[in-house]
């Protein structure tokens, strides 16, 4: 059972790397191919045209994929800015949580689930990797990197990222989007990614003795995946942690959606 954790993970952080370098790669080509078309027309006499920002909703073929209907026709300097906001809002949420009893209460999952969905898949991806990494530096209690917790709410951005572009187009598409995008990232990434991780590798620098000792003596010495997922979700409740989380998410995002001067257009 710890290889399948070890190769969920390792496939995780594969699926993610591939998803960047596809990107990268695509958008050089692109730019060198657009490089390579200007200098012929220069040399042919014509005038080189400025680059112009895609029209929203028809943009290339690898913003189409990758980028979020927010920034397609955005600007370059459009695009920074929403990034930089993202991830500062990022950097916020991973530097304060609260406690209440055994129940630690953030606005991690929120973060990165509204990262995707303004971002994209790949940049949702990385601006939720990059604020967990820096809001740690800035304020780590103590504790180590849990960077299979980093690797957990990036792919939240972005499975978000990449359900928010299912073409819905009927009255009501954004509210079950949301709800997707929560059972998805629930099962994926919470029970899947984060609980796996937490398990096999940091469960001894994360779970209170004494609930391991109680355990252990309640499950004849035997604490088994499923019954730590059971733990942590019901009984150190982490379960009402993603409840408050998802209808933050239920409530914020058609609250932005419904700012004009912002221009989201989310449907």
């Amino acid at each position: 059972m710890s290889e399948i954790a070890v190769a969920v993970i390792l496939l995780c952080a594969a699926f993610a790397l591939l998803l960047i370098l596809y990107a990268l790669v695509f958008a050089l080509c692109k730019k060198r191919s657009s490089a390579i078309q200007n200098m012929s027309k220069s040399e042919n006499g014509d005038t080189m045209p400025e680059e112009e920002p895609s029209k929203k909703g028809r943009g290339r073929l690898w913003e189409r994929i990758f980028l979020s209907n927010v920034l397609i026709g955005k600007s370059h300097a459009a695009r920074i800015a929403f990034v930089g906001v993202v991830a500062a809002l990022c950097i916020a949420v991973n530097m304060f949580e609260i406690k209440f009893a055994t129940t630690q209460f953030s606005l991690t999952l929120f973060a990165s689930v509204l990262a995707g969905i303004l971002l994209g898949p790949l940049f949702g991806f990385a601006a939720v990797f990059l604020g967990d990494g820096v809001g740690y530096l800035v304020n780590s209690a103590g504790y180590p990197y849990y960077w299979w917790v980093a690797l957990s709410c990036a792919l939240m951005a972005a499975v978000a990222g990449l359900v928010m572009k299912l073409p819905f187009r009927f009255r009501g598409a954004l509210y079950v989007k949301l709800a997707a995008i929560c059972v998805l990232t629930l099962l994926l990434c919470s029970a899947g990614v984060n609980s796996l991780g937490m398990y096999y590798i940091g469960l001894e620098i994360y779970m209170p003795k004494d609930v391991l000792e109680a355990a252990a003596s309640r499950f004849g010495g035997e604490l088994n995946f499923g019954t730590y997922l059971f733990i942590r979700f019901f009984m150190l409740g982490q379960i009402w942690n993603s409840l408050v989380n998802y209808a933050l998410l239920f409530a914020a995002v058609p609250l932005l959606n419904a700012v004009k001067p912002l221009r989201l257009g989310l449907s």
